[in-house]
């Protein structure tokens, strides 16, 4: 895999919306000891970094207490670990209990998510549960993985300060067929042509779904951008009814498959001055003719959102395909 990471300055939130704790199940014990070193350089988030002359802290804990007394500023801890494969078709999180201040967190060097915002914009979430989805493309299953997380502390105490720390698992109502979770191509802006499956979208940044842009780099983005994800399915899904998936999106949004539109929610305004009609908050839920989904070569999704202001884009799973058969049998957890 080539390497490639980005440290984003953005304001961040929690990249998932759990109602109680007790829901999860602890798969990964993270509690212990992690390899910890002060300063702040880009390649310590790549899992091939060589941090055997790092030293060790446990986690939960402030670092002050462990051996950095009076040390405000960047840190990073690094975590190696093993995740069983009889977990590679559930729905996975990271809990990183609470921390002082601000957090980004990156899985065998993908950026997952984070809290807070660094400096110069410093806004703290020291009080704030860290629990974020894990795409499970992200994750070598029966491998080694690594985690990376850097923190920043504006006073006091700092570090993965409290609370659980693992991998978790959350029971689910329905089984995703093909999980589209993940990394997904993204660009700010309007184009007619970006719905449109022969569309070169390689300079497009890469971010990764659900999370909102701000997550990613596009702090200051209101208005309007695309996500594209170009992948293969396989035969059996010729031969079915199929439902997308697309999670809850702020504010509005416009879906294309293979270049063919297969829905709306909400309604983007007339002129950029106008109110829109949002559906935020909406789960989004889209049939897709089976004459336009072709099995063993490529398959295009584009999705066109506008945001209001504030927060944006794709932010909350899942993000996948669902049989219409299951669909049916559950709809009520859908909504």
């Amino acid at each position: 895999m080539k390497f490639t990471v980005t440290l984003i300055p953005a304001i961040l939130f929690a990249g998932v919306c759990i109602q109680a704790s007790d829901e999860l199940n602890r798969e990964v014990e993270l509690r212990g000891h992690w390899y910890f070193e002060i300063g702040n350089l880009e390649s310590y988030a790549n899992p091939a970094f060589d941090d055997s002359e790092w030293e060790t802290i446990p986690v939960p804990g402030n670092w002050e207490d462990h051996g950095f007394p009076g040390y405000d500023g960047y840190a990073w801890y690094r975590k190696h670990f093993q995740i069983a494969s009889g977990l590679s078709d559930d729905i996975l999180y990271l809990q990183l209990g609470h921390v002082d201040d601000v957090d980004r967190v990156y899985l065998n060097g993908h950026f997952l998510n984070g809290s807070g915002s660094m400096p110069p914009n410093f806004l703290t979430a020291w009080d704030r549960k860290r629990l974020y989805l894990i795409p499970n493309s992200f994750l070598n299953f029966e491998g080694d993985n690594c985690l990376a997380v850097q923190v920043y502390d504006n006073e006091a105490e700092g570090g993965i300060r409290k609370g659980p720390v693992g991998i978790y698992s959350k029971w689910q109502p329905f089984h995703l067929t093909y999980d589209l979770s993940g990394l997904w191509k993204f660009n700010p802006g309007d184009n007619p042509n970006w719905d449109q499956p022969g569309y070169l979208d390689q300079a497009w940044q890469t971010i990764t779904v659900p999370g909102k842009w701000e997550h990613h780099g596009f702090p200051d983005l209101d208005g309007y951008a695309w996500y594209r994800k170009s992948f293969v399915l396989p035969e059996f899904m010729k031969e079915n009814h199929w439902i997308f998936l697309l999670g809850r999106i702020d504010d509005i949004d416009e879906v294309f498959f293979n270049g063919i539109r297969i829905g709306q929610t909400g309604r983007f305004p007339e002129h950029p001055d106008l109110s829109a009609e949002t559906g935020y908050g909406k789960m989004r839920l889209y049939s897709i003719p089976r004459s336009i989904l072709y099995a063993n070569r490529i398959n295009v999704i584009a999705v066109r959102i506008y945001d209001k202001g504030g927060e944006g884009g794709i932010y909350e799973g899942p993000v996948g395909f669902v049989s219409r058969k299951i669909y049916m049998k559950r709809r009520r957890y859908f909504h």
